[in-house]
């Protein structure tokens, strides 16, 4: 079966997740490279600019590489593992998955672990005269260069790890994957659909298998098997949404309405399961964690408004790049004519952003003066919908300002800026 490219996309996404990955690329080719090393000796132009090196100065240096390799890997996974625990206890345990794929983090992990397989596999052949005494060059040269590369990356991944885990740098990384998503469904808000036609859905529904969240819909797979049985596909869950075998995934209509039954199976397949939700194709997901932040924030045991208010700027501009004007050559013409699939409701993108902050905000008057400054920047935006959607939560926020605030002066202050 070929993948196709979001599909794809998704199972890489998930291989960066996972810690183990790079380092055992990294020590595959730390092995090798010791192998090539005593070829590259065999060479005769190497052998005629090569200088002798003496097995007693490589097997030294080899074993303090050795030694203080595993004392730095070491190191590198105890202030990783804080800066995990950091980040789940300071902003929201949700940001995890994308603390743990920090790429510096993890090429810097890999690269002190294949350094140290690199000095072991390295010492075991000098050691048993796998070299010729008089061919330790290549060794030597590449010896050098794991360690200009081993006092680079540390260099660079003591910067990282010192904001790693921070509040700041978690938010900064939240924001970007929510971007990302976002600046995906401008291009093609229907995954590459067309949009649902306005009379009743008909067809076949094909239910989920088990119960979990929908982390990833294969439209092409869909479009591949409407284009199979000269049908069309209706979507009926979006990334992000909670499923159950009681839920049709999609409705299947073959146009000589012969049944599709046996191919279910096939139509199931295209979508991806699991526990959790993911950032990549759920724009939403993004958007709670950044209101779950902000919420933590403005939590009594950590009273710290502020964060709340970066918050808020962070989700303006958010919105205001997910609803920008796009041009003839930005905008993707739909790839996908036989599946049809529904948009996303700004109403329930300004729910997962607002709501908690606007809740839990309320009786600080700098918050709530914030998040209606907010709303009218986004109300200003050239989009109906946008525009709606912050009037109405201007009037909830404005609301529950009302009622939690004591100062008369301080309601004063939030209905002024609510006045627009």
């Amino acid at each position: 079966m070929i993948l196709s490219r979001d599909r794809l996309r998704f199972l890489l996404s998930r291989v960066r997740e996972r810690l183990w990955v790079k380092p055992l690329l990294i020590c595959l080719l730390s092995i090798l490279g010791v192998f090539l090393a005593r070829l590259t000796d065999a060479i005769p132009l190497v052998q005629y600019v090569a200088i002798i090196i003496n097995v007693d100065t490589i097997a030294a240096l080899l074993s303090i590489m050795a030694s203080s390799m595993l004392v730095i890997a070491t190191f590198a996974v105890a202030a990783m593992v804080s800066a995990y625990a950091s980040a789940s206890n300071t902003a929201s345990p949700r940001s995890f998955s994308l603390v743990i794929a920090d790429d510096v983090s993890q090429n810097a992990l890999s690269t002190f672990i294949g350094a140290f397989i690199f000095s072991i596999v390295s010492l075991a052949a000098v050691k048993n005269n796998y070299f010729e005494e008089d061919g330790l060059f290549a060794l030597f040269l590449l010896m050098v260069l794991v360690f200009a590369l081993v006092i680079v990356t540390f260099v660079r991944w003591v910067d990282r790890i010192a904001r790693l885990g921070r509040m700041g740098s978690t938010i900064d990384k939240v924001e970007q994957v929510t971007a990302e998503a976002l600046t995906r469904l401008r291009n093609a808000p229907l995954l590459g659909g067309v949009p649902i036609a306005t009379q009743p859905i008909a067809g076949e529904p094909v239910y989920a298998t088990e119960v979990g969240y929908l982390q990833q819909v294969d439209v092409a797979a869909l479009q591949a098997y409407a284009e199979q049985i000269e049908g069309r596909v209706v979507v009926m869950a979006l990334p992000g949404a909670f499923v159950t075998p009681s839920r049709a995934l999609v409705y299947v209509y073959t146009g000589s309405g012969a049944s599709a039954d046996r191919h279910h199976r096939q139509v199931a397949e295209a979508f991806q399961l699991g526990s959790t939700r993911l950032f990549n194709d759920d724009p939403r997901f993004g958007l709670i964690v950044l209101s779950e932040i902000a919420s933590h924030a403005l939590s009594p045991a950590v009273n710290d408004p502020g964060t709340a208010i970066d918050v808020i700027g962070r989700l303006v501009r958010l919105f205001v790049c997910w609803s920008g004007q796009i041009g003839e050559s930005d905008a993707e013409e739909p790839l996908y004519d036989r599946v049809s699939v529904p948009a996303i409701s700004v109403h329930d993108m300004f729910d997962d952003a607002f709501t908690a902050i606007a809740r839990d905000g309320a009786a600080l008057v700098e918050v709530a003066v914030r998040l209606q400054k907010a709303f009218h920047a986004l109300a200003m935006e050239n989009d109906t919908d946008l525009r709606q959607a912050a009037k109405q939560h201007s009037r909830l926020a404005l609301k529950r300002a009302e009622q939690a605030i004591t100062l008369a002066e301080d309601r004063a202050r939030v209905r002024r800026a609510a006045k627009w």
